[in-house]
C-alpha cells in the first residue's frame, strides 16, 4: 500500500500542485479512457461523438429550424410585438450600456488577463505546465472572435431592425439568396457581440486539461455568457436567433480544433 505524496516535498519543489495540469484525466465521462500516468490519453470514438458529432447534430437542427423553418422570423415577430411593435430595448441601459458595451469590455479584459497569466507562467518555472494551456485559451478565444468578424465581412445579411416589418426599410434576404443590385450590403451575420461570450467555450477544453473535474464549469461560463449576450442583442433587434446559432457553432468548432492541434500533443506526451 503506497502512502500519499508528502506535502513537504511539494513545498520544497516550489510546485503549485493545485494548478498543475492533469494531462491524464481518468474520468471516463470526459470521453477519455482511464489511463495510468505512463499511458498516453487516446482520443477515441467516444470523445469525438461527445465533442464533435453531437454538437454538430445540435447545430444542424437549430440552424435548420431557425432558417429553413423560419424560426428567426417567428421569434423576432414575438419579441417585436412584445415591445409594442418597436425595439424599445434597443437603447435601454441594461441591454445597451451594461450587457452590450460593458460586457464587450469585460470580455476583452478577461482575454488580456489570460494573456497576462501566460506571460507570468513563462517567467516562473513552477508554472511551466500551465504555459501551453494558457496559450491555447488565449489563441482559441482570439481565433473564435476573429473568425466570426471575418465571416461578417462577406456574409451580407441585415439586422432585424433594418428590415421591413421590424421598423426598417429593407427586404429580408436569406443567407444564400442573391442580393438585389443597388441594395447596400448588410453586416449582421453571424452575431459578433455574442462571440465575446461563446469564445469562452474554450474554457471547457482548457479545464479538461488543467482540471478535468471543473470542465463543465467552463462550458457553463462560455455558454452562459454567449446566451446572455445573444438574447440581449435579439431583444434589441440587432440579430436573429440563427445569427447566434452560427456564432456558437463557429466558436465551439474553433475551440475543439485548436484543442486537437494545440493541446492534444501535450495530453499524449
Amino acid at each position: 500500500m503506497t502512502s500519499p505524496p508528502s506535502m513537504k516535498s511539494s513545498a520544497r519543489s516550489g510546485s503549485t500542485w493545485w494548478l498543475t495540469p492533469n494531462l491524464f484525466p481518468a474520468d471516463s465521462a470526459s470521453g477519455f479512457p482511464e489511463t495510468s500516468p505512463r499511458q498516453p490519453v487516446r482520443h477515441d470514438t467516444r470523445f469525438f461523438v461527445l465533442h464533435a458529432w453531437l454538437p454538430l447534430a445540435a447545430f444542424a437542427v437549430l440552424a435548420f429550424a431557425s432558417m429553413a423553418l423560419h424560426g428567426d422570423q417567428w421569434l423576432a415577430d414575438r419579441l417585436y410585438a412584445w415591445q409594442g411593435h418597436r425595439w424599445s430595448l434597443r437603447h435601454a441601459f441594461l441591454t445597451e450600456d451594461v450587457i452590450h458595451l460593458l460586457g464587450r469590455d469585460l470580455s476583452t479584459m478577461a482575454w488580456l488577463g489570460v494573456l497576462a497569466a501566460w506571460i507570468v507562467a513563462r517567467s516562473r518555472d513552477s508554472l511551466t505546465a500551465l504555459r501551453r494551456p494558457l496559450a491555447y485559451l488565449a489563441l482559441a478565444t482570439l481565433l473564435s472572435t476573429a473568425l466570426v468578424a471575418w465571416v461578417k465581412t462577406w456574409s451580407n445579411m441585415d439586422c432585424p431592425w433594418d428590415l421591413l416589418g421590424y421598423g426598417g426599410e429593407r427586404p429580408y434576404i436569406g443567407l444564400f439568396a442573391m442580393r438585389p443590385i443597388g441594395l447596400s450590403r448588410g453586416a449582421c451575420f453571424p452575431a459578433g457581440h455574442s462571440s465575446g461570450g461563446y469564445a469562452w467555450l474554450a474554457l471547457y477544453f482548457f479545464l479538461l486539461v488543467v482540471r478535468p473535474q471543473w470542465r463543465w464549469l467552463g462550458l457553463v461560463v462560455g455558454g452562459g455568457l454567449g446566451l446572455l449576450f445573444g438574447i440581449s442583442q435579439q431583444l434589441r433587434g440587432a440579430h436573429f436567433l440563427s445569427h447566434d446559432v452560427w456564432t456558437a457553432g463557429i466558436c465551439w468548432a474553433t475551440a475543439l480544433l485548436a484543442y486537437l492541434l494545440f493541446l492534444r500533443r501535450a495530453a499524449s506526451a
